[in-house]
């Protein structure tokens, strides 16, 4: 099975929403229309400008700015139709859309959203990072140890929400490279008020390469999806 590749580079959430939305009905045309073949969609990548949004079942309280105070920062608010509730994005955070065909790729949503998960982790193993899963919670996480290896300081490194519908997927992942942290103080990130948010610049003490991040997460997370 076959997983494409579309690098966007910047543009913003609107846009990148209605190409998404574009691509997703494409891909259920093709469902209906009973297509076979070794093509299972495309991976997405993009950084966007900045912009807020809010799943559906998500919570308007969880903005803790007003809308003019937001738009006289420059960014945008969207209520949008993916589960989970609100994040940022914005420069310096990779944005990862898959729009696949996951019983074509022989998987579950449940899995699926494991290997979004996965790919995550190993991708910021590359730079000495160690990330995983918090129970209850999606995403990426990293936090401390105690001395008797109790966990604490949990602060999330990448924001998972996804729509599915007949076994089609968009939306996807956000996973912060060099992201000014500053945008998660005006909001309680994905409802948390007790976690924080990082970066991978924030954890090494350094800038990285924002390609090179982009060319690893796109090669773990096709190689998960196509078991190659």
């Amino acid at each position: 099975m076959k997983v494409g590749y579309k690098d966007l580079g910047t543009m913003p959430y609107k846009d990148c929403w209605q190409l998404q939305q574009s691509l997703f009905e494409s891909r259920l045309e093709q469902r209906r229309r009973g297509e076979q073949g070794e093509d299972c969609g495309t991976i997405l990548t993009v950084e966007h400008t900045p912009v807020y949004t809010l799943g559906k079942s998500g919570k308007q309280s969880n903005m803790l700015i007003s809308q003019a105070y937001l738009e006289s920062l420059g960014a945008e608010f969207f209520h949008i139709d993916r589960g989970g509730d609100i994040t940022f994005h914005g420069p310096g955070q990779i944005v990862c859309y898959p729009i696949l065909d996951i019983e074509k790729l022989g998987i579950g949503l449940r899995r699926y959203i494991e290997i979004l998960e996965q790919a995550v982790i190993e991708t910021v193993a590359h730079y000495d990072i160690k990330a995983e899963r918090l129970e209850g919670a999606t995403g990426v996480w990293i936090c401390d140890r105690g001395a008797d290896g109790t966990p604490q300081n949990w602060r999330k490194i990448c924001a998972i929400g996804v729509r599915a519908s007949h076994f089609v997927t968009m939306h996807g992942l956000a996973l912060n490279v060099s992201t000014d942290l500053k945008w998660f103080t005006m909001i309680n990130p994905c409802g948390f008020t007790d976690k924080g948010v990082t970066s991978i610049s924030k954890e090494i003490g350094k800038d990285v390469d924002f390609e090179e991040v982009k060319r690893l997460l796109v090669q773990t997370l096709t190689k998960l999806l196509t078991n190659e």
